[in-house]
């Protein structure tokens, strides 16, 4: 991770603003969904590519499953969940 030397302060609502060449330079847009990591005292700001990431479990992998003309995005694990779920409730056949 590299150091800007950029400090900015919370403001009483929580928020901080990102420098303007900072989010050019990531190509973050105005209303662009950005994802939080917590990493022990780091706090990591992602851009969030919504397409990629399964709707439950929130990974985005190579391996997601794309379903129902993309509506439907599953990783691995989240298949295996939505099975048991299905399995318990005497959904599947």
């Amino acid at each position: 991770m590299k150091s800007t030397g950029i400090v900015r302060k919370v403001d009483e609502l929580g928020r901080i603003v990102i420098p303007r060449e900072i989010r050019r330079v990531n190509d973050i847009k105005e209303r662009d969904p950005l994802e939080i990591f917590v990493e022990q005292d780091k706090i990591i700001l992602k851009k969030f590519d919504h397409r990629e990431a399964c709707m439950i479990t929130g990974e985005i992998r190579d391996d997601n499953l794309v379903l129902a003309d993309g509506k439907l995005i599953l990783s691995p694990e989240a298949v295996d969940l939505l099975l048991k779920e299905l399995e318990k409730n005497n959904v599947t056949k």
